[in-house]
């Protein structure tokens, strides 16, 4: 089954390292990392992320944002993405991933919103999809 899982959103600075550290707890066994469409390389996550996880007992503090590129794609046996557009676009720039771009929400058939630059409102939103996100990808993976 996949062994190896990459995350993906805009900024990676956000989402993905959301998903990304909730993802490897559901799932320890699993190699997990995250990128970013249009990364903001470099960058750590966005303080509040990194409040909302911390208050779950996850720290996010030593993240840093990279761009998604071809050896990560090829890397990687399955690729979450958190919009229907975004996986389009991933899988547009990067045809061999078709058949492994799935969408974070996937069995909810939900996209999962940017909480970039908004209220707290909007990252607690985006982090209680991605918790459904994980528990459903985690128990189909698991």
């Amino acid at each position: 089954m996949f062994e190896s899982i990459l995350v993906v959103c805009i900024g990676n600075i956000c989402r993905s390292p959301m998903a990304e550290r909730l993802l490897k707890h559901a799932l320890p066994d699993k190699t997990i990392s995250s990128a970013g469409l249009g990364a903001l390389v470099g960058e750590g996550a966005d303080p509040c992320a990194q409040q909302l996880l911390l208050a779950e007992g996850i720290d996010l503090s030593d993240h840093v944002a990279r761009q998604l590129n071809a050896d990560l794609v090829a890397s990687h046996e399955l690729i979450l993405v958190m919009t229907e557009r975004q996986k389009t676009g991933l899988e547009s720039e990067y045809p061999s991933a078709r058949g492994r771009v799935f969408r974070y929400c996937h069995w909810s058939g939900a996209d999962v919103p940017d909480p970039y630059q908004l209220e707290t409102a909007a990252f607690e939103h985006a982090l209680t999809l991605i918790r459904q996100g994980t528990s459903d990808w985690a128990a189909k993976l698991g």
